[in-house]
């Protein structure tokens, strides 16, 4: 065996975790095996003789390597989940893209990381979102990961600290306010999820409004995406019922929020604004691209 073959082994033994970073960083398959096929080729441009751990200097590349193509998705003002290239899509065609050549390593993937924590990562800014994923992921140390971010190991412990609590739905001081809030945007799912139409109108202020991203009009909509009466929002909630079976609870912006998916890979992001124990206002968020800079958290149900 000559000298590359023997590296084309050593990098094969490495290429299911160096994919398993660059998805968890992307959210795509087919963008993961980008990132690793290119750190393949940096590979091969080195002095592999001046490498001591192979894993982790792939890994850092990998890391590297993402983290570039998430900052140039922001400045292209690029669809961070692939709505505007769908060949790049792993979450499937809901979200505007197609499926993967391989169903089953799509499937495995998604189970491993989940849509939920998909989203949450999309709203993280990517430093912080690479300094998550190395470290509490994948076990990388802050020294390792200053040098990817060109921060100082402190500052590189500080980016994971706040997308860590960010993911986690950190709430250090409850809030009476917002427990009362959830409790009312429990009940709405649980009526929406039963079918109970006058359960909706006991939980939906008269004059609720509902807006969507999508143009999710319907009876009674004032315009494209707008909905507005008790009657009309809670006719819609009866639709919503399978998407309410496997929600996630959230917050964005300190507000009470689920993160809904349905058949396949279908989402949305639903804000509820309360006020006297009433839902006066919701935001359903259906488009990738108005992930980023959402202040979203998952909260353990």
């Amino acid at each position: 065996m000559d000298g590359h073959e023997f590296l084309a082994e050593r990098f094969e033994e490495n290429r299911s975790r160096l994919k398993a970073v660059a998805y968890r960083m992307l959210g795509s398959t087919s963008e993961a095996e980008d990132a690793v096929q290119e750190a393949w080729i940096r590979l091969g441009r080195c002095d592999d003789r001046a490498i001591e751990n192979l894993g982790g200097w792939l890994t850092t590349v990998v890391g590297r390597v993402c983290l570039d193509m998430l900052r140039s998705r922001r400045s292209r003002r690029e669809e961070p989940l692939g709505t505007g290239a769908p060949e790049k899509t792993a979450l499937g065609p809901e979200l505007g893209g197609r499926p993967e050549a391989d169903p089953e390593q799509q499937a495995l993937m998604a189970d491993s990381v989940g849509l939920a924590m998909l989203v949450v990562l999309e709203t993280l800014d990517p430093a912080e979102r690479l300094a998550f994923v190395l470290h509490d992921m994948f076990a990388v140390p802050f020294d390792e990961i200053a040098g990817v971010v060109d921060r100082t190991p402190a500052a590189a412990r500080q980016l994971a600290s706040r997308a860590r609590r960010r993911v986690q739905g950190a709430d250090p001081v409850p809030d009476p306010d917002l427990a009362r809030k959830r409790e009312v945007v429990n009940a709405f799912l649980a009526a929406a999820r039963d079918g109970e139409f006058e359960a909706l109108l006991t939980v939906l202020d008269p004059d609720v409004v509902v807006r969507s991203d999508t143009g999710a009009g319907g009876a009674g909509a004032g315009a494209p995406g707008l909905v507005r009466g008790a009657a009309d929002v809670a006719r819609q909630a009866m639709m919503f019922a399978p998407f309410a079976r496997s929600s996630r609870r959230a917050l964005v912006g300190g507000e009470p929020a689920v993160i809904a998916t349905g058949e396949g890979h279908r989402f949305s992001v639903m804000i509820f604004t309360v006020a006297r124990d009433r839902i006066v206002e919701m935001s359903v968020i259906r488009d990738p691209s108005h992930l980023p800079g959402l202040d979203l958290a998952v909260l353990d149900d």
